[in-house]
C-alpha cells in the first residue's frame, strides 16, 4: 500500500505546548545575558477563565536604546551569541524604545506565528517604518530575500488588537527544510520546533536567538 507518510512542516496544538514548555525551560538554564527578560506562558482567557490548555509564550519588555548600533556591554551580548548590531537592553531610558513578542499557535496553519509591536516610552506605538529603521541589516536580508517571510499587521487573536506579525504562510514550507522529519518522528524531538523556528524569525525582526537555544534543545 501507501509508503511512510510525510511530515508537512507542521505541528499540533499538543506539540506546541510541549515544545514551549520546552524552551521556556531551556532559556532558564543558559547564560542568556541578563538585559533580556524571560520568556514566559500567558494562558488564554475565555470570559474570564483561563484555559488550562491553550496560552501563548510572551517576551515583553525588552527595550532598544534608538540610534545605537550597540550597549556598553556588547561584549557580554557577542559572548551570548548576540550580534554586535542587535542593542537590545532593559532601560528605563527615554531614548529607548520597547517591544513586545509574543509567539501563538495557529489553528488555520497548525505552526507558530510571531506577534510583535514596540512603543516609545511615552506608550505612543511605533509604525511599521520607524521599526524597520532598527532593524540590522542581517534582518533586511532575510526579509528581502525570502519568499516566505514579510511582516503584515493582523488582530492579534487573543488580545483583539493590530499587532505587526510575520505571516505564516509559508512556515510549514520552510520548517520541512529546517528540520530533518527524522526529528520529528519521535514525540520527544518537537520539542526542537519552536527552538529551531525561533531561530529563523528572529533573524527577521532583529531578535538575534543565542545559538545554544536551537543546537542544544
Amino acid at each position: 500500500m501507501g509508503g511512510p507518510q510525510v511530515w508537512d512542516g507542521t505541528l499540533s496544538l499538543d506539540s506546541f505546548n510541549a515544545s514551549a514548555t520546552a524552551l521556556i525551560k531551556r532559556w532558564k538554564e543558559m547564560e542568556v545575558d541578563e538585559s533580556l527578560p524571560d520568556w514566559t506562558w500567558r494562558p488564554c482567557c475565555k470570559l474570564g477563565v483561563q484555559s488550562e490548555v491553550e496560552g501563548y509564550l510572551v517576551l515583553e519588555g525588552v527595550y532598544r536604546i534608538c540610534g545605537e548600533s550597540q550597549t556598553e556591554d556588547s561584549n557580554d551580548l557577542d559572548d551570548a551569541d548576540f550580534s554586535a548590531d542587535d542593542s537590545w537592553v532593559q532601560s528605563s531610558s527615554e531614548a529607548a524604545h520597547v517591544y513586545d513578542f509574543h509567539v501563538v499557535y495557529s489553528h488555520s496553519y497548525r505552526v507558530p506565528v510571531l506577534y510583535f509591536q514596540g512603543h516609545h516610552s511615552s506608550g505612543q506605538l511605533l509604525t511599521l517604518d520607524e521599526i524597520k529603521q532598527e532593524l540590522p541589516s542581517t534582518s533586511f536580508k532575510v526579509l528581502s530575500e525570502s519568499k516566505w517571510t514579510f511582516i503584515t499587521r493582523e488582530e492579534h487573536p487573543h488580545l483583539s488588537r493590530p499587532w505587526f506579525t510575520l505571516h505564516p504562510c509559508g512556515t510549514s514550507e520552510w520548517m520541512k527544510l529546517l528540520l530533518k522529519e527524522t526529528e520529528v518522528a519521535d514525540k520527544e524531538q518537537w520539542l526542537k520546533y519552536l527552538p529551531a523556528w525561533l531561530s529563523v524569525v528572529g533573524q527577521a525582526v532583529g531578535l538575534k536567538i543565542p545559538l545554544e537555544l536551537h543546537c542544544s534543545s
